[in-house]
């Protein structure tokens, strides 16, 4: 946020001036401002993670861990579930074992594989970002909890519909 609210809805009049020269606006409305939440909730997560020195892409590396059943996962594995380039997968995965948060390890039985697994001290660290990001309610304020499912369900559409997700 700005510091300083703006005594109209800016989207809403850009939607009323598209309307009048361009034409329909619903799209260019809803866009618009899933583009400008998109930004606050950034903001919001970045402040609760930065004095856990984390990004949220690392956040994310560090929960999908915990959510293994052995607490650790092929780095192939990590990309597929996080949506990203092995090139971004090994970037996050060097600056979580450079502060201690997570081991590479050999696969036990693919000589080709490498395993990340957290530490202790990666959990520690979750944990805690995962207290303050909760305590952000990820940056979605204003919304029930019966809106924000039904958000997700919506954007879960457009995700879907655009081959993000088969089922």
């Amino acid at each position: 946020m700005t510091g300083r609210s703006l005594p109209f809805d800016p989207i809403e009049r850009a939607a009323e001036l598209w309307a009048e020269r361009i034409g329909p606006a619903e799209t260019m409305a809803a866009v618009t401002s899933v583009m400008r939440v998109q930004q606050i909730v950034q903001s919001a997560v970045d402040g609760a993670l930065r004095p856990h020195k984390l990004t949220f892409a690392r956040y994310e590396a560090l929960v999908l861990l915990t959510f293994s059943r052995q607490g650790s996962l092929p780095m192939r594995v990590m990309g597929e579930r996080l949506q990203l380039h092995p090139t971004s997968v090994t970037n996050i995965v060097d600056r979580l074992e450079a502060d201690g948060l997570v081991v590479r390890a050999p696969h036990p039985t693919d000589r080709r594989t490498t395993l990340v697994a957290i530490t202790d001290d990666g959990r520690t660290r979750m944990k805690a970002a995962t207290e303050a990001v909760t305590e952000a309610n990820f940056g979605l304020a204003g919304l029930t909890p019966r809106q924000t499912e039904q958000l997700t369900e919506l954007l879960a559409k457009v995700r879907k519909a655009t081959g993000d997700f088969a089922s």
